[in-house]
């Protein structure tokens, strides 16, 4: 049988490959971005209150109705903006689905959609599925910011949609409101829809703000904005996130999802729904994961990588050109092979796989992992 595949050159995403490859060697997993300790016992509890009170057939297919007026609460709460629960939230199995539903709710044959580099690794095969083409616009290092004029640039009649992600996986930089600005002029008068990858919208450092859409009317007006649970409450299998849209985007996304997934886990959005009733349970996450971050660095002070700290997201970009030449990739297998610790190369989020001499650590593990692996990296 000859078949001819829709993704000829995708490999295996570089996230299972290094966890594999950690597994393996029994190294220390700083690699895929999930967190080592356990999801706050109360939530769990929540979940099996909402089993046994009967919550454990499908919800409704936008998401259950107590979440959804949960995630609208949020929204009013931290932003001063609201999305109307029955019309402009959807609950989604986890972000990447609401990620890969709005491409494909949008996006024809054809059709463009600019993309920052370097850039988490489901953008591009999800435009590419849908027939359209991956405009790529690399970031500037060492503080991985964008060039307006260079985005201004790249906008033609065939520019359908522009994807942002702040605070910024794997790099750690947060978009600043003149970034969103910028964005919102560009877009201004254009049918240019805009994704929002906002998952780590709880995870900011150094009093920094986060930056969202929906804080900009004209931009709110034209994007999806997506998020995680699982990223938030530290329970990234559960697969848990959301999406939020003006009502005439937020119909065409329904559209799709419900033949990806009709609805998604329906005790653990009552026990969400339940859990986001004290805002205290995500208002606390910066603090904690700034611990975090504070506490790697300061282990990895005397080691040979060099660090600009995250002001987002629970990752840490290092360069390691002092300690080897090899390009990133043949460097984290070496690490985790011979050394011990697991990294992903970011050369994996970069067009053309450009190999810059840099890798991301994830911090969102117990302190004595931190330490232990950090005793190793000091030794390079």
């Amino acid at each position: 049988m000859k078949l001819e595949s829709k993704l000829p050159n995708l490999e295996t995403t570089i996230f299972a490959v290094m966890s594999a490859m950690a597994n393996q060697y029994n190294a220390i997993n700083l690699s895929q971005g999930y967190p080592n300790f356990k999801s706050d016992e109360m939530l769990m509890d929540l979940v099996h209150q909402a089993m046994l009170s009967g919550y454990n057939q499908y919800a409704a297919m936008p998401g259950a109705m107590e979440l959804r007026r949960a995630i609208s609460k949020k929204f009013e709460r931290l932003y001063g903006s609201s999305y109307h629960p029955e019309s402009e939230i959807t609950v989604t199995a986890g972000a990447t689905q609401a990620i890969y539903t709005a491409i494909t709710a949008i996006v024809k044959q054809n059709d463009e959609v600019i993309v920052f580099r370097p850039a988490y690794d489901c953008y591009v095969p999800t435009i590419e599925l849908n027939g359209g083409k991956a405009i790529s616009i690399q970031l500037s290092k060492p503080d991985y910011t964008i060039n307006w004029v260079e985005v201004k640039a790249a906008i033609t009649p065939k520019t359908k949609m522009i994807i942002v992600n702040t605070p910024h996986n794997p790099s750690g930089t947060v978009f600043s409101k003149q970034d969103m600005l910028a964005l919102e002029k560009l877009t201004k008068g254009t049918d240019i829809i805009v994704l929002s990858d906002e998952v780590y919208e709880h995870l900011i450092y150094d009093s920094v703000q986060h930056q969202s859409a929906c804080l900009f009317p004209d931009l709110k007006s034209r994007s999806f904005i997506t998020a995680s649970f699982g990223k938030t409450f530290h329970n990234t299998g559960w697969k848990m996130g959301y999406c939020c849209a003006p009502k005439a985007l937020m119909e065409e996304f329904i559209k799709v999802h419900q033949f990806n997934v009709f609805s998604v886990n329906h005790p653990m959005q009552i026990a969400l729904a339940k859990y986001l009733e004290d805002e205290n349970n995500y208002l606390q996450l910066s603090e904690f994961y700034q611990k975090k971050r504070d506490l790697f660095l300061s282990l990895m002070k005397n080691s040979r990588f060099k660090f600009k700290p995250s002001k987002g997201s629970y990752f840490q970009a290092a360069d390691y050109s002092e300690i080897s030449q090899d390009n990133d990739l043949e460097f984290v297998t070496w690490l985790t092979q011979k050394k011990g610790v697991a990294a992903i190369p970011i050369s994996a989020f970069n067009l053309n796989k450009k190999d810059e001499k840099m890798i991301r650590f994830c911090f969102a593990k117990t302190d004595d992992t931190l330490t232990q692996a950090a005793q190793i990296l000091c030794e390079l």
